[in-house]
């Protein structure tokens, strides 16, 4: 049965190669990306997939994708939330947010929340949430910064992004759906293009420890598909390059989170 299949950051790294494997397996793909010339790349490697030109900084813009999404896909059997870019330095969206924080958290949250009812209607949904999951325990920085969630004062782009990936940790436990599986992914260190955000000497290094260390997509993308095709029976799972691994989340933190995302959303969205 041909399935729906929605995947944001789908034209490059692992999103372009889920985009590619799901299309050669007959499956209808939906790839999100913020670049017309990264959506015509990947129409012309992977004839079939539908491409959506979308700012996912934007609240605004990724509130008009999940209208237009429900629309045109009233069920919607998985959504993989890909879509991420390293900022060495502090940027601002339009609407006022921290990138990193409006990228990796408010449009995963905004997404999972919007497509909540076609993916509910699917028989096996579920959300993969490509992450730095398993950070946000004890010893590992990734906290979140309830003080200065936004990183004015001393950005520092590594902070930003372990936040982001403590962030997918507490949304993952407030979607708590039993029908939707919620699958939170670390894939560890891939050759997705690491190097490019940053200048010299850093982008050299990068690039060399990424032709020596990282995996290759892939090989990246085999255990994530196998938990999209066959998801978990828990509402909430947690996995590591390929291995599951406990969350630790306080449920008190989760609430506070989900309604600080709230309120931040509500100040932009009519």
């Amino acid at each position: 049965m041909t399935r729906t299949i929605v995947i944001t950051g789908g034209t490059n790294g692992i999103g372009r190669a889920l985009a590619r494997h799901y299309v050669q397996r007959g499956d209808q793909v939906v790839a999100v990306g913020s670049s017309e010339e990264g959506g015509r790349r990947l129409r012309e490697e992977v004839p079939g997939v539908r491409f959506i030109r979308a700012d996912l900084s934007s609240l605004r813009q990724s509130s008009d994708l999940v209208e237009r999404l429900c629309t045109e896909h009233p069920v919607v059997d998985a959504l993989v939330l890909a879509a991420f870019r390293f900022n060495p330095t502090r940027v601002e969206t339009e609407e006022g947010f921290e990138h990193t924080f409006a990228l990796y958290v408010l449009n995963r949250w905004l997404l999972a929340e919007g497509l909540r009812g076609p993916l509910e209607k699917a028989a096996a949904p579920v959300i993969t949430n490509l992450c730095g999951a398993g950070q946000g325990r004890a010893g590992k920085g990734g906290l979140i910064r309830w003080d200065d969630l936004q990183f004015k004062d001393k950005y520092r782009a590594v902070a930003a992004t372990m936040q982001g990936a403590r962030a997918s940790e507490l949304l993952g436990a407030a979607y708590a759906s039993e029908r939707t599986k919620y699958v939170l992914y670390n894939p560890v260190f891939v050759a997705t293009g690491l190097h490019e955000p940053f200048g010299q000497p850093l982008r050299s290094l990068v690039r060399v420890a990424s032709a020596v260390f990282a995996q290759p997509v892939a090989k990246a993308v085999r255990p994530i598909a196998a938990l999209i095709d066959q998801p978990p029976a828990e509402p909430l799972t947690a996995w590591k390059k390929g291995k599951l691994i406990d969350l630790a989340v306080d449920l008190n933190e989760v609430r506070r989170f989900e309604e600080t995302i709230r309120a931040m959303a509500q100040s932009v969205l009519p």
